[in-house]
């Protein structure tokens, strides 16, 4: 008699490069495994953005998706923690120019008549020059230029939480990130990232 073929468990021991293989092989424990390990950073990269609540939710799936369509093509599995948070910080990216585009096209049906044509363009291209090289920076950085320049600003203390940053770097911080925004701005090329 034959003993009874057992089949293997994933355990927290198990490599990415495996657990992947057997994801990829429809093994939904190994799918558990990865998401258990790894929803904790995607949650705190997505949460970073500060998206509404269905973006932050969609942007955490989109990770996934892309975890799922990519498995196979991963360079370094044992690096998937920052494979995954490099792609929800690009999903985070997607989902605030989609929302960007939204209200642009929602500002732009409202013309206002008393301003020349030209004027509005000059700013609308102003704009998005502006968010495509805050959009470049480093995730701190990105955080505190959106955090401190928004139309309502947090304060300091908030900001501090939110980046890790000490409050007493804050300024310092802003005003290096001011510099390099400008520098991009004015050359025309993102600077430093």
């Amino acid at each position: 008699m034959t003993p009874p073929m057992t089949v293997p468990s994933t355990t927290a021991a198990t490599g990415n490069e495996q657990l992947l293989r057997s994801a990829g092989g429809g093994d939904e424990r190994a799918w558990a495994e990865i998401v258990e390990r790894y929803r904790g950073l995607v949650s705190a990269v997505v949460r970073s953005y500060r998206l509404q609540d269905a973006d932050a939710h969609d942007a955490e799936q989109r990770t996934w998706l892309r975890l799922v369509e990519h498995r196979d093509s991963l360079r370094d599995p044992e690096r998937l923690g920052g494979w995954l948070a490099t792609t929800a910080s690009r999903e985070c990216l997607r989902m605030l120019r989609e929302s960007r585009a939204v209200v642009t096209d929602e500002l732009d049906a409202v013309p206002d008549p008393n301003r020349a044509v030209e004027d509005r363009v000059v700013d609308a291209d102003t704009v998005s020059r502006l968010w495509g090289i805050v959009a470049a920076l480093p995730p701190r950085g990105r955080t505190i230029m959106m955090e401190l320049f928004a139309e309502e600003p947090r304060p300091y203390a908030e900001v501090a939480r939110a980046t890790g940053i000490p409050i007493g770097s804050l300024g310092p911080s802003r005003a290096r990130l001011v510099e390099r925004v400008r520098r991009s701005f004015d050359s025309g090329v993102v600077v430093g990232v």
